[in-house]
């Protein structure tokens, strides 16, 4: 079966790609928003809707199957339906990590799960997820790997956040007892991860338009 006969299938796997980035980017807007105003119902709706991404991960990674099973793409077409399935499942764990970041706000509820001047910090890392989940999809969008860069830098600005807040719940002034601490480390490592993949998502586009070998990224 000649190349081009997979070209409508794989078109319908990257939509839907790019709808996974809406629905994540969404997830961890509202999340970010419940944890800053300890707004349960918003946090619980974060919570629901993750079953919609699981839904949209299972549905692109049957479509590939179907399209290895049936149309028996070559090389370049089989490329691009494994970066595919890669690509999906980071995002259905940004998805997830989303859908932490909601529960760490219903843990806490009526309170909230980080100090007041922190509140910043968060405000500040959820402006950058947005950001970067934005751009992710409109490099599987389009293709365009010149957006690479900028999602790169905005993924270093979270990880100089991440750092800068595991250094104030280690200082001796830390005023709000351990299990702030905890809450605020486990909360900037979602919001890191959350980058992670996203970068690594970006980097998977780019080895599907270059052929360029995937330099990985650490997610563990």
């Amino acid at each position: 079966m000649a190349p081009s006969d997979t070209h409508e299938p794989l078109d319908t796997i990257f939509d839907e790609l790019v709808q996974m980035t809406r629905l994540v980017g969404s997830a961890m807007n509202r999340a970010t928003q419940a944890l800053l105003d300890a707004d349960l119902a918003l946090a619980e709706s974060v919570i629901d809707a993750d079953a919609q991404i699981d839904t949209l991960t299972s549905d692109i990674e049957e479509r590939c199957f179907d399209v290895i099973s049936f149309q028996q793409p070559q090389a370049a077409d089989l490329r691009v339906v494994i970066g595919a399935l890669r690509i999906a499942a980071s995002l259905e764990r940004m998805g997830d990590l989303a859908e932490h970041v909601a529960k760490q706000a219903r843990l806490r509820y009526p309170r909230s799960s980080i100090p007041q001047e922190l509140r910043g910090t968060f405000a500040e890392m959820g402006g950058l997820a947005e950001a970067i989940v934005s751009k992710t999809g409109a490099v599987i969008a389009t293709r365009d790997v010149s957006l690479v860069a900028d999602i790169a830098r905005h993924d270093q600005a979270v990880d100089r956040h991440h750092r800068e807040l595991f250094t104030i719940v280690l200082s001796p002034s830390w005023a709000h007892g351990v299990e702030a601490a905890i809450d605020v480390t486990l909360l900037s490592r979602y919001y890191e991860r959350y980058a992670d993949h996203a970068v690594s998502v970006t980097r998977r586009v780019v080895t599907v338009v270059t052929g360029e070998p995937y330099v990985g990224v650490s997610l563990t």
